[in-house]
């Protein structure tokens, strides 16, 4: 297992290469760069996209605009100079793949810049905003796995009974509710916004958080997740409910279940001693994509609904504003975690599975 460990984290290296090339060579194509972005601003437009909307008329125009031509959009009027500081300080005075390369090579030393329009290093950034998606993903994805393989195995067990078709019913209704929207509506709930006033509307901890005591502390971080991560829990539940039940079902009716019960195996010990790893195995193996998802996918709304400031958020204002630095740095981080979170499942596989040998399979 061992050699095998070690070959997945060798893979690394080329996977992140993939996808950190991929999305450099795409950034090359896209509008309204960084430079854009900071013409925009020097000449109090504040937003560079303007200008491809094809709104600039003639009629009250700055006479200025006509004195110079440049190939970034807004930059007239601006004297070259000012333009091609700009590109020196923002790197774009090299070859794209000296560029990428560069880039490369502080990235093997875990330095990602500094941000264009922050004035602050984005790992200072990322460790700051980390906090916030890793409680929105690590406890989302913890609660759907505590509740969803329990319940799936008992509609399982349960199959075509009264219990199974009104929490059918419940999950599909949980499922076909989009998150943001489960998020609104228990700010409306409990958060003040008609009803009760049960739990906070913004923020991971209280202004006095300092101030409290270990206890404190940790009621006070409780409180404040709560309805975040039942709302990032939702639709990760409903469907990990469903897997659990239909590869339960499945391993019940093999042949092995029915020899258990024929040499007069207790109901329980066939169903935890024998079914269970083999119908955990296709649980096991959704665990990244559960993680992942919560992690980035539902990262953004749900931040955004309420006022957490994390890594979707950060990722995406980013990417508004063309801060290549933060974008290549999160884009950075979440392929890393994402990739060995593909590990770590490989080897829940073995611990609920020990007959399962990666390393022999591969030779």
């Amino acid at each position: 297992m061992g050699a095998y460990i070690v070959r997945r984290l060798l893979l690394i290296i080329p996977t992140l290469l993939g996808i950190m090339l991929i999305n450099f060579a795409l950034v090359q194509f896209v509008p309204g760069g960084p430079v854009e972005q900071a013409i925009a601003r020097a000449q109090g437009g504040g937003d560079v996209f303007g200008g491809f909307s094809g709104g600039n008329s003639d009629a009250g125009a700055d006479p200025l605009d006509n004195a110079s031509d440049s190939t970034y959009v807004g930059a007239r009027g601006l004297p070259p100079e000012f333009i091609a500081e700009l590109e020196k300080e923002f790197g774009f005075d090299k070859p794209p793949v000296q560029r990428f390369f560069n880039m490369l090579w502080n990235y093997m030393r875990f330095d990602f810049g500094e941000s264009y329009f922050r004035q602050i290093s984005v790992i200072d950034l990322i460790k700051e905003k980390l906090p916030v998606s890793i409680t929105l993903g690590l406890w989302s994805t913890l609660i759907a796995y505590l509740i969803s393989i329990p319940l799936g195995i008992r509609k399982a067990v349960k199959d075509g009974s009264r219990f199974d078709t009104w929490t059918s019913g419940a999950i599909i209704a949980a499922y076909a509710i989009p998150g943001f929207l489960f998020a609104i509506l228990l700010l409306v709930l409990f958060a003040g916004g008609s009803y009760w006033q049960v739990f906070p509307l913004r923020g991971l901890t209280s202004d006095n958080f300092d101030e409290l005591s270990t206890l404190g502390k940790i009621g006070d971080y409780f409180w404040h997740i709560t309805l975040p991560v039942l709302a990032s829990t939702i639709s990760a539940f409903a469907t990990l409910t469903l897997l659990t039940k239909n590869s339960f079902l499945d391993e019940i009716k093999k042949h092995y279940v029915m020899t258990a019960r024929a040499k007069g195996l207790s109901e329980r010990s066939v169903l935890y001693g024998h079914v269970f790893r083999n119908a955990m195995l296709i649980v096991i193996s959704g665990f990244p994509a559960v993680f992942i998802g919560v992690f980035f996918g539902g990262s953004l709304i749900i931040e955004t609904i309420f006022s957490l400031d994390g890594l979707g958020r950060l990722g995406f204002e980013a990417a508004v504003a063309r801060d290549y630095p933060i974008v290549f740095g999160t884009l950075f981080i979440f392929g890393l975690i994402g990739l060995l979170v593909g590990i770590l499942s490989d080897l829940m596989y073995v611990l609920v599975d020990p007959r399962i040998d990666f390393e022999r399979r591969e030779g």
